[in-house]
């Protein structure tokens, strides 16, 4: 390498005019030996330059792919934190406690007798005259619990969500929700459970099972919310097909007074109930040959219960969810849904959870009056809770409208549900059905209104909106995001008024971003008891004073409620 740059060097030299040619040849040696040094070190600098920039590009490499790969992983998420204030009135009723107690007292009922045997004492209860029954309960110095009113002049809480959304391959993504969700001041709960929540009139609100977690506060823990996997444009063609903890909360048209622009979940607010399970959809642009006229067919199937290893005809079977979800006709704000389903096999107590028999409380409770041990309990030694069972299947099918007439955001959803009672538990109640009642199939119906008039230019949005439910209506919503009680199952009435403004904090960083308050009242007007329950006979709310309308936990006569919150979207 040296003799061919000395070579080159030299060649260069004879090149440059006014050389002597008479030096002699050692100053010309050492002429040529010193430019070879510096020749060899220009070169040995370049080199070095050259390592370096390649080092420097490499990192640029390096980073650069290590922000594509943190780029494929799309996160944005909520932050949300609300005060209530809430007033309950409850009429004065009789506790099923207290009526199960008193037959216990006469001999007509023991922690041992079957649920046939229930039955017939209940309906020798029955027969007699309205004074016999209650002299009865007066001589086993039993009470009605009397009217009073539940106040909670302010209840703060915040949620957390974060969304997290990434690619696999070109056809195949990942969607996740984790959700935070804890009252100020307390872990767990905040919906009063004393006596196991019988005496409550907020007895479901406070039952915690795979239906409402992460929907109602806990505590400081992050849960999973939603975790899905999409198969899309499966073999080219239009079709999906998803797996995995469904987006079954907040559906339309609950996005408009949730103070969203866009539909959160599939099915309607009816179906408010998060689950894992699967879908296959299908999407289309013209509906039976009409042209330009798109939507999406679905096939839906889940699981609402594990029952987990039990022994051959223990009574206890899975709990499975499937049904269809179509959207007929979506395109601008004009939206035609319609949703069918059952849920098959359905127990009579959800899973995770208990609800007290007072059969066998009030034996707890004998004994543990007739025990003089000090410090001595049999309310955890004993059994004092129902057996799970399978009751039947509830099927419900409902439909949706809803449009925007320029500023005006309108909605009509009706519904209807129905009971296929096949069984019975312990105590002889069945699918909307009490201790004495054979097992009958029954029929509900509901009516979901409303309207949103957007004030863009002012940042404000104004809302009504107003539901009713039968007798025996079912609505599917343990998932609801009305704090005490959900408005969608009531058996009644439920009025609400409710504003939205958007904060003039700036321009929003990114599409997500966006701040805004709410402000709402509801008013519950309740025409009939354990809204929300398929486990017992709902009672009308006027007709409480009888001991044959006992009731497994507080009813509700009319609750008012208001809201504000602060909420973030990033």
């Amino acid at each position: 390498m040296v003799k061919k740059i000395s070579v080159i060097a030299l060649a260069g030299l004879l090149a440059i005019p006014g050389v002597t040619w008479a030096a002699s040849n050692a100053e010309l040696e050492a002429k040529i030996e010193k430019l070879s040094h510096e020749f060899e070190a220009k070169i040995s600098a370049l080199h070095k330059q050259m390592e370096s920039q390649t080092e420097e590009i490499t990192t640029y490499e390096e980073k650069a792919e290590k922000w594509d790969l943190a780029s494929r992983i799309q996160i944005t998420g909520d932050l949300r934190t609300r005060g209530d204030f809430n007033k309950t009135s409850v009429p004065t009723y009789w506790n099923a406690r207290e009526v199960a107690g008193a037959m216990r007292y006469y001999g007509m009922v023991t922690e041992a007798s079957t649920a046939q045997q229930i039955r017939g004492a209940f309906n020798t209860f029955a027969a007699l005259p309205s004074a016999t029954q209650l002299n009865m309960m007066a001589g086993a110095g039993a009470t009605a619990q009397q009217a009073h009113e539940l106040n909670n002049d302010t209840m703060y809480s915040t949620r957390l969500r974060l969304n997290m959304r990434a690619k696999a391959t070109e056809n195949v993504e990942v969607k996740a929700r984790m959700v935070g969700y804890k009252t100020w001041g307390m872990q767990g709960s905040p919906f009063p459970e004393e006596d196991d929540g019988v005496y409550s009139p907020y007895f479901l609100t406070s039952r915690s099972f795979d239906g409402t977690s992460g929907r109602t506060p806990e505590g400081n823990k992050l849960l999973l919310d939603r975790a899905i996997v999409n198969w899309n444009n499966i073999g080219g063609a239009p079709i999906w097909f998803s797996v995995g903890r469904r987006p079954t909360s907040d559906g339309p048209p609950a996005h408009l007074r949730l103070g969203n622009d866009e539909r959160m979940a599939t099915p309607l607010s009816y179906m408010d109930y998060p689950f894992d399970g699967l879908t296959l959809g299908y999407a289309y642009q013209n509906l039976f040959g009409l042209k330009d006229a798109p939507g999406r067919f679905r096939f839906c199937y889940g699981r609402g219960f594990e029952s987990g290893p039990n022994v051959e005809d223990s009574g206890m079977n899975d709990v499975d969810f499937a049904g269809i979800a179509w959207d007929i006709y979506k395109k601008g704000d004009r939206f035609l849904y319609l949703q069918s389903y059952g849920a098959f096999n359905i127990f009579n107590v959800p899973g995770d959870t208990v609800y007290p028999n007072p059969i066998e409380y009030a034996a707890a409770n004998d004994n543990d009056n007739a025990d003089a041990t000090p410090d001595t309990s049999y309310y955890g030694s004993d059994d004092i809770y129902l057996d799970r069972i399978n009751l039947g299947d509830i099927i419900h099918t409902s439909a949706l409208y809803m449009d925007k007439a320029e500023n005006l955001n309108y909605f009509l959803t009706l519904g209807w549900s129905h009971t296929n009672a096949r069984g019975i538990d312990e105590l002889g109640a069945s699918l909307l059905g009490s201790w004495g009642m054979e097992p009958e199939n029954k029929n509900g119906y509901g009516l979901y209104a409303g309207v949103r008039y957007d004030m863009e230019d002012a940042g404000l949005k104004l809302g009504a909106e107003f539901n009713w439910g039968s007798e025996n209506w079912l609505g599917f919503t343990p998932g609801h995001d009305d704090m005490y009680a959900s408005k969608l199952y009531t058996r009644g009435k439920v009025y609400e008024v409710y504003g939205i403004y958007d904060l003039p904090a700036g321009e929003a960083i990114s599409k997500y971003g966006k701040a805004f308050i709410r402000l709402g009242y509801q008013h519950y007007d309740y025409d009939y008891t354990y809204s929300g329950m398929w486990l017992g006979t709902p009672a009308d709310i006027n007709e409480l004073a009888s001991p044959l309308n006992a009731q497994f936990y507080a009813p509700m006569e009319d609750m008012d409620q208001v809201y504000l919150t602060i909420e973030a979207y990033f």
